[in-house]
């Protein structure tokens, strides 16, 4: 029996592993990779190459359908867990890599609970990874939160009831997966007079990483699926 890792493989920028990561990447047997299509390339796996050695590990992509609906989510998480269970139950070192942190909107939440409740008895090891809001903060040099300043983080899917409670209750606001609705969210900051104070950020710490700061520039863009944006209050007159 071995231990199952989860590693944050942070948002893209092989510098920013932590030492921790890189090191049970080296040493894992069997790596898993999620994507959503399977005809796209795995943004995590594109992370670590430079760290795995794929003539002795075994790498093994799996799907995550990119949708709301249970029915298909659930037998597919359902299969990762056993996948996992099956190669550390056979002794082999897992590692399950996610972009970003793992327990911060990531699929392997899911499998977590999964996992806890079918094989209770395998160890999990858990490595944080920087988020695309701390990587997106700091290549915009824009301080998050300061002093006694509040901050929310809110997936754009909530809808635009949300993101004005939010907006209306938080000195600085986060957007997630705000492809969907961009138009509206923009809408929403152009009436709440925040095209001033609104910094747009794309595929953070890879080489198509983008930052935007003009919000006319921002209104004319159209958005990666991996895009967020950071919403300050705007400074008192």
């Amino acid at each position: 029996m071995a231990t199952i890792h989860a590693v944050g493989v942070g948002p893209g920028d092989p510098e920013l592993l932590t030492r921790k990561a890189e090191r049970v990447l080296r040493r894992a047997d069997v790596i898993l990779a999620p994507v959503s299509n399977p005809s796209e390339a795995s943004v995590a796996l594109g992370t670590i190459r430079e760290f795995i050695d794929e003539d002795r590990q075994k790498i093994i992509i799996h799907q995550f359908p990119m949708t709301s609906d249970l029915t298909r989510l659930i037998p597919a998480w359902q299969e990762a867990a056993e996948l996992i269970a099956g190669h550390a139950e056979a002794g082999r070192e897992v590692a399950f890599i996610t972009i970003g942190d793992p327990l911060f909107y990531s699929t392997f939440i899911y499998l977590l609970k999964i996992l806890r409740e079918r094989w209770p008895h395998l160890p999990v090891e858990i490595i944080p990874g920087i988020s695309s809001i701390n990587a997106a903060a700091a290549q915009a040099a824009l301080p998050l939160v300061e002093a006694e300043e509040k901050m929310a983080v809110v997936p754009a899917t909530a809808g635009i009831e949300q993101i004005a409670a939010a907006l209306a209750h938080f000195e600085t606001v986060v957007l997630l997966k705000v492809k969907p609705l961009y138009a509206d969210i923009l809408e929403l900051l152009r009436q709440t007079g925040r095209e001033g104070s609104t910094v747009f950020v794309e595929r953070v710490g890879s080489p198509r990483q983008k930052i935007l700061t003009d919000f006319a520039q921002i209104s004319a863009h159209a958005p990666d699926y991996l895009s967020l944006l950071i919403v300050k209050k705007p400074l008192s007159p």
